[in-house]
């Protein structure tokens, strides 16, 4: 028999007639010829033809070609294919194993990769250190942290703790899982670091919040005599807070060779705008010659961010989309971001209809689908966001959660429920769906139901509640009244509770006017969260409101002391793409006047519907006259009495409320949709209220 090397003769769409050709002439193949063949078929098509022509040639039992084969099937996306093909060898070489358990992970099925792991060990092949890397990999994508615990111990067990690319992948696994604390525990007990250990633990450092932390850790990096690449000042750019340390990792990141980089100067432009610098943001944006969409993206989210720039960020998006850049999942973020600020409904469409346009330019549709669902739920159309849910053809659990979220914080509770209930017979929830649907039962004060979603996600979906759990279900019992069951279910956590459990009750105090359980609450919060001036705000509420007036004027004195100051409380309209700010008591508007004379003539023509202005929501030790003047300027009303003036009588008002609303102004604008036959949407900074014909989407349940 002769031997012919037909590498030179390989085509990308002639696979199976070289394969033939070489069959029909009993030519004896070269090993590498036959490899050459397999990686050249660029279609699961070709690859089958080539694969059934070895089944019959018994080829297959080679184990180069074998392993070619399916790590070809791998290539091509097809996972079923390359998983089939290795169930029917049996194989116990972990090299192979090795081989499908990355293919599961790169493809991101984390599940299945974890489940394959398990497979291993029950079979007795022991996973080696190239395994734990790609089954760390996975528990990191799951923030599994028991798993965790477990994959560690089964590190230790096989003697792979010392191995520095083990070591590295177990730093960044407990950083996605949140407990930095045994990050840095691996790092510091390692007996050698490489670059990448140091990128590792200053990256926990970012994802845990550790800012300070990070940067002294990078610093210490440069003192041992590591130098920084591209990862470590990526890192060490998000963890930047102070503009002399900005510029000072910006000069550094020029000295060696890295302001050429986009991504580089693309995590500046984030730097400088957390920095309150967006001049420098811009100054680097606008110095970058070829932008990319990372680039793009960066500055609008930065716009998206900063207060009052939201409309900056919108006309930038549009700037991008003109000079044919288009869109992924994480700039559309950053819109939805802009659009819910300004509360646009008209922008929300057009960036939709972008996405329509450009749809065939998405490599993550989903993700995109599940941007604009997001988008129309927080400008204020649960029915558009319905229509792009209902017509997906895929989902996931982000998309399900994110339409369960809309319909809880809109207040439809039970069809919420309807949707959890749907996604269980497809989907396992995870901790993220179960954060969605508690808020939603606790928005629509489903107590019973509530209590049934709580107790089923250890019991039946193996989900460990965390602290945001908790907290969904102390303020769906405070809202419910039920403040002494929810202070016993605070005392009875198993984990400590944090600011957003402390901060539930304090608000529901303030709601059924409990004064000794909110000092308890704030005491604890204010251990917590003293900086937050939102808390002392609350309590103070809560002192005037019971008629404590020296006790309101103590704690603001308190947060004088502090320095702490209280947030302004605004109200945003958007009018013929025009967006238009008022605060209380507000002369600023052109139409100053016009508001004012049809502001009186409303709230007379509501006081005949029965309207009865209430004090209680004004907190100063004043005449009662003066209570209800104060209470009519409040910027909810004078933005809808603009909204009312200056749009068509059959449009819907869409207004936006920085703090919550108020009690009066919540019963006013019921009158006024009434009296007006007006539809007025009031985003606040908890959830919807749908006010139509008299009544609120809210019941009155808020």
């Amino acid at each position: 028999m002769q031997f012919v090397n037909l590498k030179q003769k390989l085509k990308l769409n002639q696979c199976r007639l070289l394969w033939a050709e070489a069959q029909k002439k009993q030519v004896e193949l070269k090993p590498n010829t036959c490899i050459s063949v397999i990686k050249r078929c660029l279609s699961l098509t070709s690859l089958k033809m080539i694969h059934a022509s070895m089944l019959r040639s018994h080829l297959h039992l080679n184990p180069f070609f074998f392993t070619t084969l399916i790590s070809q099937y791998i290539s091509l996306h097809s996972i079923s294919h390359a998983y089939s093909l290795f169930s029917s060898s049996l194989s116990f070489d972990p090299f192979l194993w090795n081989v499908l358990l990355r293919a599961f992970v790169d493809l991101g099925y984390y599940n299945r990769a974890i489940h394959f792991y398990h497979q291993m060990l029950h079979l007795a092949i022991p996973p080696n250190n190239f395994t734990f890397p790609f089954v760390i990999k996975a528990c990191a994508f799951l923030q599994d942290i028991r798993l965790a615990l477990q994959l560690h111990h089964h590190v230790l067990q096989f003697g792979y703790h010392l191995d520095l690319f083990v070591a590295n992948s177990l730093i960044t696994m407990y950083a996605k899982c949140q407990t930095y604390e045994i990050s840095r525990l691996v790092f510091d007990t390692m007996p050698h670091r490489n670059v990448v250990s140091w990128n590792a633990i200053i990256g926990s450092c970012s994802l845990n919040a550790r800012y300070e932390e990070g940067l002294s850790l990078f610093w210490r990096m440069l003192r041992e005599g590591f130098r920084p690449n591209r990862v470590a000042i990526l890192n060490v750019m998000t963890c930047i807070q102070g503009e002399k340390q900005a510029h000072d990792i910006y000069r550094l990141a020029v000295a060696n060779g890295l302001d050429v980089d986009q991504f580089v100067l693309s995590a500046a432009i984030g730097m400088y705008a957390r920095c309150g610098r967006l001049d420098l943001a811009r100054n680097i944006f606008d110095g970058i010659f070829n932008k990319d969409l990372v680039t793009w993206s960066s500055l609008i989210e930065a716009y998206a961010q900063t207060d009052n720039m939201s409309l900056e960020a919108l006309s930038l998006f549009k700037v991008m989309i003109s000079r044919r850049i288009f869109p992924d999942s994480v700039t559309l973020r950053s819109v939805v971001r802009a659009c819910s600020v300004v509360a646009s409904f008209q922008r929300a469409r057009a960036a939709h209809g972008i996405i329509v346009v450009t749809d065939g330019f998405f490599s993550d549709k989903l993700a995109v689908q599940t941007c604009v669902i997001d988008l129309y739920v927080k400008c204020g159309s649960l029915m558009y966001a319905r229509k792009v849910f209902d017509r997906m053809q895929d989902r996931n659990i982000i998309s399900w959660s994110t339409m369960i979220s809309g319909y809880g914080i809109h207040g439809d509770g039970r069809e919420a429920l309807n949707l959890f209930n749907q996604m269980k017979t497809s989907i396992r929830p995870d901790h993220i769906a179960f954060v969605s649907i508690l808020s939603a039962c606790s928005h629509a004060g489903l107590v019973d139901q509530g209590w049934d979603c709580f107790n089923s996600m250890a019991r039946d979906f193996g989900v460990i509640p965390r602290t945001e759990h908790y907290a969904c279900m102390v303020d769906l019992l405070g809202r419910a009244g039920k403040l002494n069951e929810a202070h016993d279910f605070i005392e009875r956590m198993p984990i400590k509770p944090d600011a957003a459990v402390w901060g539930a009750l304090l608000g529901a105090c303030r709601t059924h006017s409990q004064v000794d359980l909110a000092e308890m609450a704030a005491k604890a919060l204010f251990d917590l969260d003293a900086r937050n001036p939102g808390r002392y705000i609350l309590l103070s509420n809560i002192y005037a409101s019971s008629g404590k007036i020296k006790d309101a004027n103590r704690i603001r004195s308190v947060m004088k002391d502090r320095g702490i100051r209280k947030i302004a409380g605004h109200t945003i309209i958007e009018v013929k793409n025009k967006v238009y700010t008022f605060v209380a008591g507000d002369r600023s508007q052109p139409q100053t006047g016009l508001i004012y004379l049809e502001l009186e003539r409303l709230m007379d023509r509501i006081r005949e519907e029965g309207y009865t202005p209430d004090t209680n929501f004004v907190l100063h030790d004043v005449e009662e006259e003066t209570k209800e003047k104060m209470l009519y300027v409040h910027s909810e009303k004078l933005a809808i009495v603009f909204g009312l003036l200056n749009s068509g009588a059959e449009s819907v008002i869409r207004i936006r409320k920085n703090l919550r609303v108020c009690g009066d102004c919540h019963t006013a604008t019921k009158f006024i949709s009434k009296v007006t036959r007006r539809e007025i949407v009031v985003r606040d900074a908890r959830r919807f209220h749908h006010f139509k014909d008299g009544a609120c989407s809210c019941g009155d349940y808020w």
